[in-house]
C-alpha cells in the first residue's frame, strides 16, 4: 500500500474517530412550561429541584419531574452529577418520590409534557428543542456556550 493510500485512511479513520467523539458530547438543556418565569437558576438550586428537596417554584406551582424511562448515558451522569447521589441512589430518589415524578418514553414526550405541564421541568438533548418550551440558563450559560454545566461526556 502506498504511503498516499495509508494517509487516505488514515484520515478516514481519524474524521471517524472525532465524529463519533462529537455525537458522543450530548448537551443537556433544562426545560420549563412556557408559563414558568424562571429564566435562571444556580446548580445548587437545580440539584435541589432534581432531589425535590425543593419541590416549589418561586411563584408556588408544585415541580413536576419529567424524564424518561430510559434515559441515556448521558442523562444519568447529568442527575448523578447535579444530585451528586450515586446510581443507585438516584433510582431510590426516584421510587421514593413518584408522585412528582412523570415517566415518558422519548424525548418528545418530554418535552410535550412539560410544554403541557404547569410546574414541569425536563432535561433533553439540545438538538432536540422545540419552541414550545424554555431552556434554562444554569449558573448563568445556556447550552452549547463554554462552561456549561450539562456537557455530556466530561
Amino acid at each position: 500500500m502506498s504511503f498516499m493510500h495509508r494517509k487516505s485512511y488514515f484520515l478516514m479513520f481519524l474524521s471517524i474517530v472525532l465524529l463519533c467523539s462529537a455525537c458522543q458530547a450530548t448537551q443537556l438543556a433544562v426545560v420549563v412550561d412556557k408559563a414558568n418565569n424562571t429564566a435562571s437558576m444556580s446548580s445548587t438550586d437545580l440539584a435541589k429541584i432534581l432531589k425535590l428537596s425543593n419541590a416549589k417554584w418561586p411563584d408556588g406551582k408544585q415541580v413536576v419531574l419529567v424524564l424518561r424511562s430510559v434515559p441515556g448515558a448521558e442523562m444519568q451522569l447529568a442527575l448523578q452529577k447535579l444530585s451528586n447521589m450515586s446510581g443507585d441512589q438516584v433510582k431510590d430518589l426516584l421510587a421514593a418520590h413518584k408522585s412528582s415524578i412523570l415517566i415518558v418514553h422519548s424525548e418528545q414526550e418530554v418535552l410535550k409534557s412539560v410544554s403541557t405541564i404547569p410546574g414541569a421541568i425536563g432535561l433533553v438533548d439540545v438538538y432536540s428543542l422545540t419552541s414550545g418550551v424554555n431552556v434554562l440558563k444554569v449558573d448563568g450559560k445556556l447550552p452549547l456556550e463554554p462552561g456549561y454545566l450539562l456537557r455530556g461526556g466530561q
